[in-house]
């Protein structure tokens, strides 16, 4: 039906030019002398260039796009060049080349900034390098690209979309973060850390045959005395915990925010050998059972980027069922906005719990709400660690924690 009504207008605006034409050779020669004659002759090339450009193909005009930036991340920019190539050299005027997008955030953000107008003239080749700058996050799809050309009074306009299908992913950003466990414990935990980070020294299991690069502190002197024979001491490798991630999706001015802190948090996990456990509660509730490696956190930061505030029914609604199912000893928290209701979901259905910590995400300086305060207080009162956190303080998320 679209392409119906292109076909109609176009051939409607060529009446318009050839009736606008034989409307001035009639005044001409009805008329007569050199005022009418010479605005017929005028007005023939304008007319004869709009007929001659109604009959060109804009399949003759081919168009690619080259990425720049292959990873973004949220507020930096991205970068990418149109080139535009045809077979003749029919002369073009007005050209307008648009980058077209359904990414309603993108189309914000570049409200004029993703349109070029240029003169061609006879040339064949063409290329626009275009900027956008402040990044949004997201999964953002650029559909195509649609070429307008017209003649000299925009008598004659034809347009033409170009499927150029690329997706452009905005990650999160994150803040560097020392990790430290909530509680550090010794054989707790199903899921072990895939290296040794630290062996307790002061705990020795067993002795094994001496490896090229043991320290010379391990070695067992009281057998080498026996024996001859160089033996090594066995020490028990601290276990990764239990620890589950929680956040809720609500609608909130600091869901960027939000998202920037979980990335952080998760981020400094792995790069410390840990796991974790991760749920994601919003419209559809995304489970995580293990992020642990590298791989793990980039299907995370491929959810981080897409995700969207789409809750909309209290958390403890949510995620009532998907609280009954941790098997954590240590829950991780994170929130906008912190509920007496939330608080005893928690307390009702996480069973084997030692440690929780709620961590609100507010702006710098702003202070809370009398209902944010009890809510607070209730937490804290049911043993719950409650820490309000802004971008500033982000870094030191675990280490002020554990100085308390």
């Amino acid at each position: 039906m679209s392409k119906a009504k292109e076909f109609m207008n176009l051939w409607g605006r060529l009446l318009f030019v050839l009736g606008l034409l034989l409307l001035t050779f009639s005044f001409a020669m009805f008329q007569g002398g050199f005022v009418s004659w010479f605005i017929f002759y005028m007005a023939l090339p304008f007319a004869l260039y709009s007929v001659l450009l109604t009959f060109y193909p804009l399949s003759d005009i081919e168009l690619s796009r080259d990425i720049h930036t292959a990873q973004v991340r949220k507020g930096s920019s991205f970068s990418a060049t149109i080139h535009m190539r045809r077979k003749h050299r029919f002369p073009l005027l007005y050209t307008v080349l648009t980058e077209k997008t359904h990414s309603p955030a993108l189309k914000k953000q570049t409200a004029g900034m993703h349109q070029k107008m240029f003169v061609p003239g006879f040339r064949k080749s063409y290329s626009w390098t275009y900027e956008i700058e402040q990044m949004p996050r997201g999964e953002h799809v650029l559909e195509g690209v649609q070429i307008e050309i017209a003649d000299f009074f925009g008598w004659v306009r034809k347009s033409r979309l170009v499927p150029l299908q690329q997706k452009v992913l905005v990650y999160p950003n994150t803040v560097d973060i020392v990790y430290r466990p909530m509680e550090s414990k010794y054989d707790h935990g199903s899921m072990a850390a895939p290296f040794t980070l630290v062996k307790d020294t002061t705990m020795a299991t067993g002795i094994r045959d001496y490896h090229p690069g043991d320290r010379v502190s391990w070695i067992h002197w009281k057998s080498f005395a026996r024996t001859q024979t160089m033996r090594t001491k066995e020490f028990e490798d601290r276990q990764s915990q239990d620890l589950f991630l929680m956040d809720d999706r609500r609608p909130s001015e600091k869901f960027e925010i939000q998202v920037e802190l979980v990335a952080s948090i998760l981020k400094s996990i792995v790069r410390s050998n840990s796991s974790v456990s991760y749920l994601s509660i919003g419209e559809t509730r995304n489970h995580f059972p293990v992020i642990q490696t590298e791989e793990h956190l980039h299907r995370i930061m491929y959810h981080l980027t897409k995700v969207q505030p789409d809750l909309e029914k209290p958390a403890e609604d949510a995620g009532g069922r998907e609280l009954q199912k941790i098997q954590a000893s240590s829950l991780l928290y994170v929130t906008s906005h912190l509920t007496i209701e939330m608080v005893k979901a928690i307390q009702r259905n996480v069973k084997h719990l030692n440690t929780c910590m709620c961590l609100v995400v507010t702006r710098k300086g702003e202070p809370a709400s009398p209902q944010e305060e009890a809510a607070h207080q209730f937490a804290r009162s049911k043993g719950f660690t409650v820490k309000r956190v802004s971008p500033d303080n982000f870094s030191s998320v675990f280490t002020e924690v554990n100085g308390k």
